[in-house]
């Protein structure tokens, strides 16, 4: 990923009050006892050099557990540098109600898995969705401007963080 797409990211992000903490595989731990507060669930960074192992994250979380918890933390298979989108894959370790229910969700993304744009993202996604994965592109925190005037966090988390892993 060019150091452009990253800062490009940040900046998106910055625009959406979403807070990214940039770190390294041996400065992980201490980013996200940072941001995560418990009690908090999280799906397994498989394929990372981290690992949630070993933090008070659970899990695999039960639906009580997952319905108590104030942070959800999952990896990310790809964000939108141009939007500050992440891209939050389905799989069965649940990354879609993680990062949706709890009221804090932390994205952990790979700097090489920052794309400029979504055009950059079609490859990626057609090979995914042809294999039967769906996403969610999940951009700042939720909000609805149904009835009237614009509110945030209804239906989603009211607070995002990026923990953005420099590749190694």
């Amino acid at each position: 990923m060019s150091t452009d797409a990253s800062s490009a990211f940040e900046s998106s992000l910055s625009e959406l009050d979403v807070g990214c903490t940039r770190t390294d595989a041996a400065g992980f731990p201490d980013a996200l006892r940072d941001v995560v507060e418990g009690p908090a669930v999280g799906a397994p960074l498989d394929g990372y050099d981290v690992s949630l192992e070993g933090t008070p994250i659970t899990l695999d979380p039960t639906p009580r557990q997952l319905q108590n918890a104030d942070t959800g933390v999952t990896p990310i298979g790809r964000a939108i540098a141009e939007y500050g989108s992440l891209v939050v894959e389905s799989n069965a370790a649940g990354n879609e109600p993680i990062s949706l229910y709890p009221p804090t969700h932390v994205g952990v993304v790979r700097e090489s898995d920052v794309l400029p744009d979504v055009e950059s993202a079609t490859g990626y996604l057609s090979e995914r969705f042809a294999a039967g994965k769906s996403a969610v592109f999940a951009t700042g925190v939720s909000s609805t401007g149904d009835m009237g005037a614009l509110v945030e966090g209804v239906h989603g988390p009211k607070t995002v963080h990026v923990v953005l892993l420099a590749d190694q």
